[in-house]
């Protein structure tokens, strides 16, 4: 087989270097337009791909662009609000100090004049040397101390009697008293009564309930308040029990002073 047949039988790219110097022209002028020498070198369809893309992208790019620059005016904008505002409270703190400023200025003028009138009292005083001979320069101090003497004795008499009027206080205790009957039979609303009918100065009785002990016998819980200094517990269950038909005994549950 001749060199002819060899080359003819395969599939060799004879448009290679026409490619290679197309690309090389699109690196080298990407961010112009495409010249026509460059553009001559690419076959028909493939003329127009680089000048599309290229449109493309610029159109997009200026679309970004616009984009920015609003965002920048209305960011502008807002700074010149917020400088705006700044100026105003600056000058409105700065009137404020030069009131405060001169406002105190006035105060130190008013307060001199009684100072300087002052020497001019002394000289007065000074002028009369008799009347000042006479004067007695401590007998306002005593007449001070006697008086304050007086005033501290009074309240002294005031609290002495508003103390002595003040009622001492009453010691008193509260009882809880189990009064225990003979049998189930036993009346116990007629016990209750005996035990309420003990009467005596600072003895006062309070709530009452039955309580089950057992075998059917309930006992009498009452509850009272006896004043220490005249009613002792001895003396009150000593009355109580005088009632031997009704109580068999009587006990002290629970005793707390108030």
């Amino acid at each position: 087989m001749s060199g002819l047949q060899c080359l003819a039988s395969e599939n060799i790219w004879f448009d290679k270097p026409l490619y290679d110097e197309a690309e090389k022209c699109f690196y080298e002028g990407a961010n112009g337009p495409p010249s026509k020498a460059k553009t001559a070198l690419l076959p028909k369809g493939r003329q127009q791909r680089p000048r599309n893309r290229n449109s493309s992208s610029h159109a997009g790019g200026d679309q970004e662009l616009v984009t920015r620059m609003k965002s920048m005016e209305l960011e502008n904008h807002t700074l010149h609000k917020v400088v705006a505002e700044m100026r105003a409270a600056l000058q409105t703190l700065e009137n404020r100090v030069a009131t405060l400023e001169k406002s105190p200025a006035g105060v130190p003028s008013a307060k001199a004049a009684p100072v300087q009138a002052t020497p001019v009292k002394q000289v007065q005083n000074g002028d009369d040397e008799d009347e000042d001979d006479d004067m007695d320069l401590f007998g306002s101090d005593d007449e001070d101390d006697e008086e304050a003497e007086r005033l501290k004795q009074e309240r002294l008499d005031a609290y002495a009697a508003k103390k002595s009027k003040k009622p001492a206080l009453i010691a008193k205790s509260s009882l809880l008293l189990d009064v225990k009957p003979w049998d189930d039979e036993t009346d116990m609303a007629k016990l209750e009564e005996c035990v309420r009918s003990v009467q005596m100065e600072g003895l006062l009785w309070g709530a009452s309930k039955l309580v089950p002990v057992g075998y059917g016998i309930k006992k009498l819980q009452i509850t009272c308040v006896i004043e220490d200094d005249k009613v002792g517990t001895d003396m009150l269950e000593e009355e109580i029990t005088k009632f031997e038909d009704f109580i068999q005994s009587i006990d002290v549950a629970a005793f707390n002073k108030i």
